[in-house]
């Protein structure tokens, strides 16, 4: 089977599956089959590959996420294991990141070495993302659930943090107030990508396959979890620290709110589609950089 045609045989499967983009994935497809970017790879599949291949598109066809097939998943500049039954990071959370690591820079450059919490931490993308890019920073993960733990270990053993830095990982609920509590006062940065879907709004079979526990944030505007998260910040940042947690479309002013109401500066921010998207708090008295 030519390599080509086995391609746009793949692409139309999932196309008439209804999945977003079904090039994209047919080629990931073929990629993990023959075990090498398509550029590099011969004109043909075998009579196994092509089985293997198709076997796949039928996976993905009942839109079984690609990142569970392949287990594999992108983020900034990291290649991270994916589990079935542990979150999967999404691109819009890069946005999240790239305010936590110019805060965290900024405060490199000012002399200090900051601690970075990352609550809710899941696959550990966002924490070992920071720990990787910035020097001199202690990242200390926080995650409930023992499987995305596991992941997020074995995604930190393959990514050496910057020069200086650290990564370690807590297996606790971050929303519990006696956890890290010896750190309160002293942290310069929490980062989160929390829960705070509202129950029985996902449409994409995809997004249904990942957790409940990582998708809900409960109560009717989802915010249950994220609001407790800003009362534990307040106790937890320093006198000049930063949150940035990541949240729903709508959900912006509400959780505004709620950090104002806990002291903080806050402010909704948007993404490059100009959606709102996150959430940036400081600490009152904060010098933004």
């Amino acid at each position: 089977m030519r390599l080509a045609h086995a391609l746009h045989e793949g692409a139309y499967v999932l196309a008439e599956a209804g999945v977003d983009a079904p090039m994209a994935d047919a080629r990931v497809l073929a990629e993990h089959v023959i075990g090498a970017p398509l550029y590099a790879a011969a004109g043909d599949l075998d009579d196994a590959a092509w089985s293997r291949y198709m076997a796949l598109i039928g996976r993905r066809a009942a839109r079984e996420p690609l990142q569970h097939i392949t287990q594999r998943m992108a983020f900034r500049f990291l290649d991270l294991h994916a589990r079935d039954g542990v979150f999967v990071v999404r691109p819009e959370t890069e946005w999240v990141v790239d305010s936590a690591i110019e805060r965290s820079r900024h405060l490199v450059d000012a002399g200090r070495r900051p601690l970075v919490l990352d609550w809710c931490a899941g696959s550990g993308a966002i924490g070992i993302a920071l720990a990787t890019e910035v020097a001199g920073i202690d990242v200390i993960a926080v995650e409930i659930d023992a499987a995305a733990c596991d992941l997020a270990r074995l995604n930190a053993r393959e990514h050496v943090p910057a020069p200086g830095s650290t990564w370690n990982l807590v297996h606790a609920d971050a929303c519990d107030e006696q956890v890290l509590a010896e750190y309160d006062g002293d942290v310069d940065i929490i980062v989160t990508n929390p829960p705070y879907v509202v129950a029985d709004t996902i449409s994409q079979p995809e997004a249904l396959r990942d957790p409940a526990r990582a998708l809900y944030g409960g109560g009717p505007d989802g915010l249950d979890v994220p609001r407790a998260l800003v009362r534990r910040a307040q106790r937890a940042l320093a006198a000049d620290g930063l949150l940035v947690m990541e949240h729903g479309e709508e959900q912006g002013p509400a959780l505004v709110e709620a950090a104002r109401a806990c002291g903080f500066e806050a402010r909704a921010c948007r993404d490059a589609t100009g959606r709102v998207r996150w959430l940036e708090a400081y600490s009152p008295g904060a010098q933004r950089s």
